[in-house]
């Protein structure tokens, strides 16, 4: 298959390339709920040529396309990323990728202003920072590329000049959706940027201190470079070397720290399957799968254990992508659920461990009340906190715009327990 077969459609004398959306458009189609079943389809030149619609994050399929190439220019991308219409481009892969950068530059820096004003609340620097961002990544998630998956080798392929080897990334970023029949499909090249660079996370591995060895992230999973969390896992008193349970698991670090420590079971759950497959692929990588498995749940596993643990989630906002799950907790719910259910699931003179930060605290999205009367009505009582500052980068940056709130971060693991 060439790149002909995506329909490049012909230029009259000074038009350009973001001048057709008359000429070519694509409809997405809609077959199931499934995002894997989206296709999108057009007619070029009389003939009906279609694609599948691929997204790592569940995105919906565009639903108006123009084809593009090197002739595009920033200030006509903005204008069809502001109307909502997506650009599948054709041309030179790093001019496609040149153009992200250039919607990338031009949005920050309009979302910079919105959120730099002294009279904002950080809540509200917060809330424009989110907004600004969502806003961003939806109108760079509009510059797509065409995989050719009928290749010799079998591996996805861009077809566009100086375009990298994404074969390997694609199967690892893409597996429900790699593993079709289908010969062709569309993705978005944002999307398909970080694939390729949450795929070096993956090969390279992240070295963790407190384990002495690396975690190998999967695409959605967090990475855990930020070692203060990691730490008070490792350094705080263990009441029991039997059985313990790892809620909300992600790379199955924390689980990986509890049986370097000498834990002998280790149960990990997480209800996304990325995460799963990347806490047992860890777990293998390490040697520790006889006494570590993640399994695909909703919090708890069957059962009680002396010792539960989770690290949620910090900050409480929407989590439209796996990405965002990671990082943010609709409505604190993830928190409230744990302490909520821990009480039956631990066993008689258990502790539950929450590991947590106070930067919603700082930042006005919620208030220690809210977490001590969590704690309280769900009948448990605080055994002890350890509390830890933040190393990142971050924290030190003045010129961040929530700086005053990163800088007084605290990251605690607080020991709970059953009220007697």
């Amino acid at each position: 298959m060439s790149l002909l077969d995506f329909a490049t459609p012909s230029l009259t004398r000074g038009q350009t390339s973001g001048e057709r959306h008359d000429s070519t458009r694509y409809t997405a189609i809609e077959h199931s709920p499934n995002i894997a079943d989206q296709t999108l389809s057009w007619e070029h030149q009389g003939t009906h040529i279609s694609a599948h619609w691929w997204s790592a994050n569940a995105r919906p399929a565009p639903k108006n396309v123009v084809v593009v190439d090197d002739r595009l220019t920033a200030d006509t991308a903005m204008r069809n990323a502001a109307r909502g219409t997506a650009m599948l481009w054709l041309g030179d892969f790093h001019n496609a990728k040149q153009m992200l950068s250039a919607i990338d530059r031009r949005l920050s820096k309009a979302a910079t202003g919105k959120t730099s004003r002294k009279t904002q609340t950080d809540a509200e620097k917060f809330y424009a920072i989110r907004q600004g961002r969502a806003q961003r990544s939806r109108m760079m998630s509009l510059i797509l590329v065409p995989l050719n998956l009928d290749t010799t080798d079998g591996e996805a392929a861009l077809e566009l000049p100086r375009a990298p080897r994404i074969g390997p990334a694609v199967a690892f970023g893409y597996p429900q959706q790699a593993g079709s029949t289908a010969t062709r499909a569309v993705v978005s090249l944002q999307e398909l940027t970080g694939v390729l660079s949450a795929y070096q996370w993956y090969i390279n591995g992240v070295e963790v201190p407190a384990l002495g060895q690396k975690i190998h992230p999967g695409y959605g999973t967090f990475l855990p470079t930020r070692h203060e969390y990691v730490d008070l896992v490792a350094k705080a008193p263990l009441n029991t070397t039997e059985l313990a349970f790892d809620i909300g698991t992600g790379t199955g670090v924390l689980a990986a720290i509890l049986v370097a420590r000498g834990v002998k079971t280790v149960i990990g759950t997480d209800i996304h399957q990325r995460a799963v497959d990347c806490a047992n692929d860890n777990f293998a990588r390490l040697a520790i799968d006889d006494s570590a498995r993640a399994e695909l749940t909703s919090m708890f596993p069957a059962g009680r254990a002396p010792l539960v643990i989770c690290n949620p989630p910090w900050l409480p906002g929407s989590a439209p992508t796996t990405l965002d799950a990671a990082v943010y907790d609709p409505g604190s719910k993830m928190l409230l659920q744990f302490l909520r259910g821990l009480p039956e699931h631990l066993t008689t003179h258990g502790e539950g461990w929450l590991i947590i930060s106070d930067l919603a605290e700082l930042l006005g999205l919620r208030s220690r009340h809210l977490l001590l009367d969590a704690i309280d009505d769900a009948g448990l009582e605080v055994v002890d906190r350890l509390d830890t500052l933040p190393t990142h980068g971050r924290a030190k940056d003045d010129a961040d715009i929530l700086h005053a709130a990163r800088s007084r971060e605290v990251t605690s693991l607080w020991r709970l327990r059953v009220k007697a």
